[in-house]
């Protein structure tokens, strides 16, 4: 029963912190044009929503918040830019998400810190051994929001590197056939929905960064900042050299088209070659011991009866 309980608090605390880092805030555009055209009935219903949304855990992660920006010591703006770079390498953009990373770290780290006390109590354990678990459990739950951070960059990263090759083959034929870089990006960015999000959502913000006045340039360099990818970065340097030598961007999107599926294709394949070796572990602790009792029993116990009836051997 207890064994259900704890479970229960650990499964409570991940529910906590993933609902409060769930995106629940509307459009401010929305929000402009519901009250220029005079909707106020479906304001005041969209106010009471947001109203009824705004539950236990939200309340907690504002009361936290500022307490986990002091403890964690990353008011410098150079930290905090660093923060917001991880965060958006992972995909949360919004202007409240290193706020609400470092007090769910606080949050989960006083959770768990309660948790392993409890267990220690429970468990009936000395003093010293209590404050051990309990310091281990808030520790754990201290790190247990980079460590899911650390697993979405690495995700979203390999999504990004798996669609370069389809978005790039995409792309020359957009520009091959008339269209200019900007309006292939906003075409492969609508295209590429459905197939590679995560990639269409980056091409997407290059096109608006270009719509307000960011140089391409400039534009492509974010673009490879955000993502985060190698792969991602001699594209933009590519095409920045061709726009500045005036060669040929299609055909140069082709060569780099090409370079990253056949780079592709070699990860693959290497991770092929690692697979024997990776099997050796498991073939010796599971399956090779029950063969050699599959093979090797039936004459042991031959060997041993006949031994047994042969006197002056046993």
């Amino acid at each position: 029963m207890e064994l259900y309980l704890y479970g229960g608090m650990i499964v409570v605390s991940i529910v906590l912190v993933v609902y409060s880092l769930w995106p629940t805030s509307q459009d401010d555009s929305d929000a402009v044009k519901r009250r220029m055209s005079g909707k106020r009935s479906q304001d005041a219903v969209a106010a009471i929503r947001e109203q009824a949304k705004q539950s236990v855990a939200q309340k907690v992660m504002d009361t936290v918040a500022p307490i986990a920006v002091s403890k964690n010591q990353v008011q410098d703006a150079e930290q905090m830019s660093k923060l917001r770079m991880r965060l958006c390498m992972g995909g949360i953009r919004s202007d409240s998400a290193p706020t609400t990373f470092l007090a769910s770290k606080t949050v989960m780290a006083v959770i768990l810190g309660f948790a392993g006390a409890a267990y220690a109590w429970s468990g009936g354990q000395t003093m010293l051994n209590g404050i051990g678990v309990t310091l281990m459990a808030a520790g754990c739950g201290f790190l247990a929001p980079d460590l899911w951070l650390m697993s979405a960059v690495s995700k979203r990263q390999e999504s990004i590197r798996h669609g370069l090759p389809d978005t790039l083959d995409l792309m020359v034929i957009t520009v091959e056939s008339g269209l200019g870089l900007d309006a292939a990006f906003q075409r492969v960015g609508d295209e590429m929905k459905a197939v590679h999000p995560e990639l269409a959502e980056e091409l997407q913000a290059v096109t608006m960064e270009g719509q307000m006045g960011i140089p391409r340039s400039e534009a492509l360099t974010n673009f490879s900042i955000r993502t985060g990818v190698e792969e991602a970065r001699s594209l933009v340097a590519i095409i920045n050299q061709a726009e500045r030598f005036g060669t040929s961007i299609a055909r140069a999107l082709r060569n780099q088209s090409d370079a990253l599926r056949v780079k592709r294709r070699q990860a693959a394949e290497e991770r092929a070659q690692k697979t024997t070796v990776k099997l050796m572990a498991p073939l010796i602790l599971f399956i090779f011991p029950a063969i050699l009792v599959v093979l090797a029993g039936p004459a042991a116990l031959k060997m041993i009866e006949t031994l047994g009836n042969t006197p002056g051997l046993l």
